[in-house]
C-alpha cells in the first residue's frame, strides 16, 4: 500500500499499474492513474490491515490526502490485495476496494468487499 501511495506523487505509472491483479485489466485505465498522479500528494494514513485466507487475501483500510485543483481532498478506501504469481514469486496486487461509509448493505449482510464475514464486523 505504501509503495502504491509512494508512486503517486512520483509519477510512477508504469509501477502503479503494475501493481495491480492482473483480472483488473489496469492498462485500460492508464490514462485515469495518469490523472491520479499529477494531483499534490499530501500524506497516506493507514487506519487498519489484515490478512485472512492463510495468507492470501489481504485488507488495507487508508486515508490519503492531496490537493486536486486548488482543494485539499481526501480519499478514504478499503483497499482488497490479493496473492499472486508474477515471474514465478508470489506478490501482493491490488484488486479492488470499497469505500467506507459509501457502501449500502445491512448489518448482517455479507460485506460487499468480499471478505465472507457480515458488514457490521467488516466495513460498516
Amino acid at each position: 500500500m505504501r509503495a502504491r501511495y509512494s508512486a503517486h506523487p512520483k509519477g510512477l505509472v508504469d509501477f502503479i499499474v503494475e501493481t495491480y491483479h492482473s483480472e483488473c485489466g489496469a492498462e485500460s485505465f492508464r490514462d485515469d492513474i495518469t490523472t491520479m498522479t499529477q494531483h499534490q500528494w499530501q500524506s497516506l494514513e493507514v487506519v487498519d490491515s489484515e490478512v485472512l485466507q492463510q495468507g492470501e487475501l489481504g485488507f488495507v483500510t487508508f486515508k490519503a490526502h492531496f490537493i486536486a485543483h486548488g482543494q485539499p481532498q481526501s480519499l478514504h478506501e478499503r483497499s482488497r490485495f490479493v496473492k499472486e504469481t508474477i515471474d514465478g514469486q508470489l506478490q501482493w496486487r491490488y484488486i479492488d476496494g470499497v469505500f467506507p461509509g459509501h457502501v449500502k448493505a445491512g448489518r448482517n449482510d455479507p460485506c460487499p468487499c468480499g471478505s465472507g464475514r457480515k458488514f457490521k464486523k467488516c466495513c460498516s
